[in-house]
């Protein structure tokens, strides 16, 4: 028996999507990911048996991105999967659950932490009404206290860390993690810290720019000669004026490589030369080096042959004895 459904039941209905997956997610999807997951929340509602290939068909997305885009649905708690397919996870109850699960923290420790809690609320509240125009997700909440036990962040760094990334358009989680994460590397923990690393990745800017410029490089370092120079500069502590002698190594060298200009940096950087003093001078010192033992090849050569001149006059003379004595004979 064929059934058919109502047009106007599928005209006038309507699909429903809390607003905490607005606060909360959308800044996460790619748009692919966000048309496969709209799309199953509406076919959710006919408890309609779908398979991938359909959807791929359907929505006219490749097969790959479909199963890429499941797989992210699930991984960030949008979906479920089960052995007969996949459920639309209610956000609101599943936001509800983490915020309420009971916290089993020593009440002693929370006492303490009460003035530095009240300070990291303003923060809070600060990036919320800057970033997030007083709507923030309740999950962020939890983020952020993370990140400052975390990485000991005070709150001025805290809230210069969203500053950073609002104004690159990349106010997502993995994003704002990653910057964190360097921050952090760098030993940024206070509003002076801070201000240190901005100075000294403006000094490396710098670098990188005038390294490339030198090179011709003009489109551009890659990754792997960028980190080269962060290298020289951040690990080794050389400045332009040292990385400037090892460029001009390359002069008479055909198209030099980044790895030929390291070898050059790293030999002196194992040599314990830290200044272009010090450079010059171990230069010079080689230079001179070099130069003695070439007159020393030179003084060499030119004494064998001086003794192979000798030797074949010695042996010419013996030979005309010989030939005088025999004729002698005759």
């Amino acid at each position: 028996m064929k059934l058919e459904r109502n047009e106007k039941q599928l005209l006038f209905s309507e699909t429903s999507i809390p607003d905490i997956f607005f606060a909360e997610h959308l800044s996460e999807l790619p748009g692919d990911y966000l048309k496969i997951y709209l799309y199953l929340i509406f076919l959710s509602k006919y408890n309609k048996d779908v398979k991938l290939n359909d959807l791929s068909r359907k929505l006219n997305i490749p097969l790959k991105t479909i199963n890429d885009g499941t797989r992210f649905l699930e991984e960030n708690g949008l979906i479920l999967k089960k052995a007969t397919g996949y459920i639309i996870v209610d956000l609101q109850e599943s936001t509800l659950h983490n915020l309420y699960t009971p916290n089993l923290s020593l009440s002693k420790e929370k006492v303490e932490q009460t003035a530095k809690n009240r300070s990291r609320s303003k923060a809070i509240e600060h990036i919320n009404n800057m970033y997030f125009q007083g709507i923030m997700g309740p999950s962020w909440y939890n983020d952020i206290d993370l990140w400052f036990r975390k990485y000991g962040f005070d709150e001025q760094v805290m809230i210069a860390l969203f500053d950073y990334c609002y104004k690159r358009s990349a106010l997502h989680r993995n994003y704002i993690q990653t910057v964190a994460e360097a921050w952090a590397s760098n030993k940024v923990k206070t509003w002076n810290d801070l201000d240190i690393y901005y100075q000294k990745q403006e000094s490396l800017n710098k670098i990188k720019k005038t390294v490339s410029k030198k090179l011709g490089k003009y489109n551009g370092l890659t990754q792997y000669e960028d980190a080269y120079i962060e290298n020289w500069v951040s690990n080794f502590g050389y400045d332009m004026n040292v990385i400037e002698l090892a460029l001009k190594r390359t002069i008479f060298k055909q198209n030099p490589s980044f790895e030929y200009i390291n070898k050059i940096i790293t030999d002196w950087h194992e040599r314990g030369l830290k200044t272009p003093d010090q450079v010059n001078a171990f230069l010079e010192q080689r230079k001179k080096q070099e130069k003695n033992a070439k007159d020393l090849r030179i003084s060499v050569d030119k004494t064998n042959y001086e003794q192979r001149k000798y030797n074949n006059l010695d042996f010419l003379y013996a030979n005309n004895n010989i030939i005088n004595t025999d004729n002698k004979e005759e």
